[in-house]
């Protein structure tokens, strides 16, 4: 059964409920605020041959990652033993939703119950998250993609390690380029950190224009607290809302509508 719009902003830990309101012109924004562009993983040299399509299985198991479609990407991810984290894991993480989603939102790491569920954001932290998309019109698996910064829990739902995010970052990559979002959300500093090498508080990155660039082009990126850390702050709650509200209008922006 579908929750109440006012329901909704009660699970979110808000009340009275918030309304929508007029976002600011984005381009008021001051030019010192820089546009941060991913690091990009070692440079593997393209092969001549046309692109995998995407859904197709690469015939070649020592295909580069940039060139797989999705079916073979989730088999070299469940496969990987590129880092620790692969040890002790019950299965891979790879991610969840609507493979051509114009929302992207990025995670830190599986948890325990997504570790055995093998899906992202699930349990209290997921059901916070249903609830902050809900409030924007969303939905998981319509139009929205879910995935994380690692694939592989760490151990005791620790944040993931620099090294271990850099491993998982051809995967990420490649996910972000065949999904080709409109608009990618990161959600906590381990994400941020791994899509934008961004080192920074969460708070002198929120609000800030930022964008992840690649070779197909730029994709604007906003920057919120992951689901769990509302949880145990409560207070922030409210600064996660200003986020999906700025997010919506950004939408709104990129999609050309009124």
């Amino acid at each position: 059964m579908k929750l109440s719009r006012k329901a909704l902003f009660e699970e979110m830990g808000m009340s009275p409920t918030w309304v929508l309101r007029e976002q600011p012109a984005f381009d008021t924004v001051p030019a010192s605020q820089v546009v941060v562009e991913a690091a990009v993983a070692t440079p593997v040299e393209r092969a001549a041959a046309a692109p995998v399509e995407i859904g197709r299985v690469a015939d070649d198991a020592s295909a580069p990652v940039e060139s797989l479609g999705w079916d073979a990407l989730r088999q070299r991810i469940a496969e990987c033993r590129a880092c620790g984290l692969c040890d002790a894991r019950k299965q891979t993480v790879p991610g969840v939703g609507d493979e051509r989603a114009d929302w992207l939102f990025i995670g830190e790491g599986p948890g325990a119950e997504e570790d055995a569920r093998g899906e992202p954001f699930v349990g209290q932290a997921g059901k916070l998250l249903d609830a902050m998309l809900a409030a924007i019109d969303l939905e998981r698996g319509q139009n929205v993609y879910i995935a994380n910064a690692v694939k592989c829990r760490p151990p005791n739902n620790r944040t993931p390690e620099p090294d271990e995010m850099t491993a998982c970052w051809p995967y990420l990559q490649r996910q972000i380029a065949l999904i080709r979002p409109k608009l990618i959300v990161l959600l906590g500093r381990a994400a941020v950190f791994s899509v934008l090498r961004e080192d920074k508080s969460l708070a002198s990155l929120r609000g800030k224009t930022l964008s992840y660039k690649d070779e197909s082009g730029e994709i604007p990126v906003v920057v919120s607290y992951h689901p769990a850390y509302l949880l145990r702050n409560l207070p922030d709650k409210a600064k996660a809302w200003e986020d999906l509200c700025r997010a919506r209008a950004m939408m709104r922006r990129v999609s050309g509508a009124t």
